[in-house]
C-alpha cells in the first residue's frame, strides 16, 4: 500500500513528461466532438451563450430591465464566455470555452484515477472520453461539468498527501470549482476529507468512515422527507440500475441504453475475471477496496437524494440532481476498473463501445445542427429586438432535454427570447426586473411558456412563436404572430 501511495504522489507530472506526445494526441482526439459540427449541440449550452450576449448588452447599457448580479458560484462558464466573446466573437468563444472544459474534465478524471490507483489508466481512455461527452455534457450543464473536472484535479493533488504546496494548489482548484458550481467544490472537500481521515485510522477504525457517510445520507434523506411540507420535492422514478453511473451514456434513444447495458456487463466481466485470478492471493482485494467503498457510498447517496427540489414557491427548480450526480458514480466506477491489472482486451472491449457511442452521438447531434440551421433561417428576417417564444422538442424517446435552447443561440444579435428561464430563476448572473420587456420575471411563467401551457395576454404582446410546423419532419420550423388569449401550445409539437 505504501508503494502505491508513493507512486500516486509522483504519477501526475511524471506521466505528463514521459507521455507528452500521447497526452497531446489524446487531447486532440477528445476535442473532435467540439468541432465535428458547425454548432456544439448540448442542451442548455444555447441558453448560456444567449445569456452571455445579454450580459454583453447589459454592460453596454442596451438591455433595459436586466442587470448583472454579483455572485460567487455558477458563473465560471458565463464569465469566460462573455470576456472571450468580447474579443473573438461568440462562435469562436463557444468552441474555445467548451473545448477547454472538455479537456479539464477528461484530464481531471484521468489525474484523479491516476492518483487513486497509482497508475495512469491508459486502457480506460475510451471510457473517460465517453464520460467527457456523456449526459452531463449533452445536457449543457457546463458550470457543473467544469466544477467536477476541477474537483478531480484537486483530489488528485491531496489524495493521501500532506505536503503544504500540494494543498495550496488544491485550494486554488477548489476555488475555481466553487466559482463553476458548488457541487464540484463539495465533491472535492467531501472525498478529500474522507480519504485523508481514513488514511490515519487503523484497523477496524477505518469502518467509521463508511458508517458515518451512510448515516449522513440516511439523515439527509429523512430530513428532506420531514420538510416536504415547506419544500417542493420530486423524488423521481429512476431505476436503481441507472445509479451505477452507466446511465450517463443514455442520451438520444433506446440504442444508447443498449450501449449502457453492454458497458455494465463488460465492466462486471473485467472485475469478475480479476477476482477469480486473485482468489488465492493474500490481500488481493486491497488494490481496489477503497475505490469500491467510495463507489458504493456514492451510489447510496444518489439513491437517497431527490431528483428535483424547489426551496420556495418563488424560486426555480433545482433540477435533475440525481441524473447529474451519477457522473460521480461513473468516475468512481472507473477507479474500480483502473485498479485491476490492465489487459489489452479491456482496451479492445471498451474501444468497441466508444466507437459505437461516438458514431451514434455524431449522427444525433448532426440532426440537431439541422434544426438549428432551420432556426437560423426562420429568424434571419426578423428586425432587431423582436421577442420570441421558442417551442422546439426532440424525439420523445430522447433522454436529453432543453433542445429548444438551440433557438436561444440562433437569437444572438437578432432577437430576445421572452421565455428565457435564467434571469427569473435567480441562479445565474443575468437577472430581470419586474415588467421587463426582454424576459419574463416569473420562473413559473417561463416554465409554462416552454411547456406549452402559457396563455398570452395583451401585456405580453407583441410576440412571435418559433415552432415545429411539419408533422412529417420535426426539424422544420416556422414563425407565427401570437395574439391575446392564444396558448403557446396551440400549434406545433407538445412537450414529451
Amino acid at each position: 500500500m505504501q508503494n502505491r501511495i508513493t507512486g500516486a504522489r509522483s504519477a501526475g507530472w511524471t506521466t505528463l513528461r514521459a507521455y507528452a506526445w500521447r497526452v497531446f494526441g489524446l487531447s486532440a482526439i477528445v476535442l473532435v466532438p467540439c468541432v465535428w459540427n458547425r454548432h456544439i449541440e448540448a442542451g442548455d449550452l444555447g441558453s448560456h451563450v444567449y445569456n452571455a450576449w445579454l450580459a454583453q448588452l447589459i454592460e453596454r447599457g442596451q438591455a433595459p430591465g436586466l442587470f448583472l448580479q454579483h455572485q460567487l458560484n455558477n458563473i465560471l462558464f458565463d464569465v469566460l464566455m462573455l470576456h472571450i466573446a468580447n474579443v473573438a466573437g461568440f462562435a469562436l468563444a463557444e468552441k474555445l470555452v467548451v473545448g477547454t472544459f472538455a479537456l479539464i474534465f477528461f484530464w481531471g478524471v484521468f489525474a484523479f484515477i491516476t492518483a487513486a490507483t497509482g497508475k495512469p489508466p491508459w486502457m480506460l481512455t475510451p471510457c473517460v472520453a465517453m464520460l467527457a461527452y456523456s449526459y452531463v455534457f449533452n445536457m449543457g450543464f457546463m458550470n457543473f461539468y467544469a466544477s467536477i473536472g476541477l474537483g478531480c484535479f484537486g483530489l488528485a493533488l491531496v489524495w493521501n498527501r500532506w505536503r503544504p504546496r500540494e494543498w495550496l494548489f488544491a485550494a486554488l482548484f477548489a476555488l475555481l470549482a466553487y466559482a463553476a458550481h458548488p457541487l464540484g467544490f463539495l465533491w472535492l472537500v467531501a472525498v478529500g476529507t474522507y480519504v485523508n481521515v481514513r488514511h490515519f485510522l487503523g484497523g477496524r477504525w477505518k469502518a467509521v468512515m463508511p458508517a458515518s457517510a451512510i448515516l449522513f445520507c440516511v439523515a439527509l434523506h429523512v430530513g428532506v422527507k420531514q420538510h416536504s411540507g415547506s419544500l417542493q420535492v420530486d423524488w423521481g422514478q429512476i431505476p436503481v440500475y441507472q445509479l451505477t453511473g452507466a446511465d450517463q451514456l443514455v442520451l438520444y434513444g433506446h440504442r444508447y441504453q443498449m450501449l449502457a447495458w453492454f458497458g455494465i456487463a463488460f465492466g462486471v466481466l473485467c472485475v469478475s475475471v480479476e477476482v477469480w485470478s486473485r482468489r488465492k492471493e493474500h490481500g488481493g482485494w486491497s488494490a481496489f477496496a477503497l475505490a469500491f467503498e467510495l463507489y458504493l457510498i456514492t451510489v447510496l447517496a444518489t439513491l437517497m437524494l431527490p431528483e428535483n427540489l424547489r426551496l420556495s414557491m418563488y424560486a426555480a427548480w433545482i433540477g435533475l440532481l440525481v441524473s447529474r450526480l451519477t457522473v460521480l458514480s461513473a468516475i468512481l466506477g472507473l477507479c474500480v476498473l483502473a485498479s485491476l491489472r490492465p489487459a489489452k482486451w479491456h482496451l479492445a472491449g471498451f474501444g468497441i463501445l466508444a466507437v459505437a457511442y461516438f458514431s451514434f452521438l455524431y449522427q444525433d447531434t448532426a440532426v440537431l445542427n439541422r434544426v438549428e440551421k432551420n432556426a437560423d433561417g426562420a429568424l434571419a428576417g426578423l428586425s432587431y429586438g423582436t421577442r420570441i417564444i421558442p417551442m422546439i422538442y426532440g424525439d420523445p424517446e430522447w433522454r436529453i432535454e432543453f433542445v429548444g435552447h438551440l433557438a436561444d443561440r440562433a437569437c444572438v444579435r437578432r432577437c430576445f427570447v421572452y421565455s428565457n428561464y435564467e434571469p427569473s430563476s435567480r441562479q445565474f448572473r443575468v437577472r430581470v426586473k419586474p415588467d421587463s420587456r426582454i424576459a419574463t420575471d416569473s420562473a413559473d411563467d417561463a416554465e409554462d411558456m416552454q411547456g406549452g401551457s402559457f396563455e398570452i395576454s395583451e401585456h405580453d404582446l407583441p410576440l412571435k412563436q418559433l415552432y415545429q410546423c411539419d408533422a412529417r419532419d420535426w426539424t422544420k420550423l416556422c414563425l407565427r404572430d401570437l395574439a391575446d388569449g392564444q396558448n403557446t401550445g396551440d400549434v406545433g409539437r407538445r412537450a414529451p
